[in-house]
């Protein structure tokens, strides 16, 4: 299954002073950086990448489980430090059979509601 991961630091862990922002840097984002390299390299995330000008990741992870997406997702450096949100996502093949189920039962509602109406207008 696939997921859209965005992660944006929060409030709270910004930096406030210059040795603050090299600890930021050395101990969470280039670690974390390298992670998501690694997993690309492994074919799990798929697309996306760190935000322009934020410390912010927006990025599409293909997992077998929910339970991969936490492990991986609780792994980076980064995480505790984060405000995370995780969208789930369905294939555009999938979202047609669910549109084209729903089309067919809209028209045979149509359909029923007319012959509904026709044999009313009979009597």
């Amino acid at each position: 299954m696939r997921y859209l991961i965005e992660m944006k630091l929060s409030g709270s862990a910004r930096p406030k002073d210059p040795q603050d922002g090299i600890l930021l840097i050395e101990r969470y984002i280039l670690p974390s950086l390298e992670i998501c390299r690694k997993w690309q390299g492994e074919g799990k995330l798929l697309a996306g990448g760190p935000v322009s000008a934020s410390i912010q990741l927006a990025f599409l992870l293909e997992v077998e489980s929910v339970q991969e997406l936490d492990e991986l997702i609780e792994s980076l450096p980064l995480w505790p430090l984060m405000e995370t949100s995780v969208i789930p996502l369905t294939t555009f093949e999938g979202r047609i059979q669910a549109v084209q189920s729903k089309l067919k039962q809209l028209k045979s509602s149509i359909t029923d509601l007319a012959s509904v109406l026709e044999a009313s207008t009979q009597r």
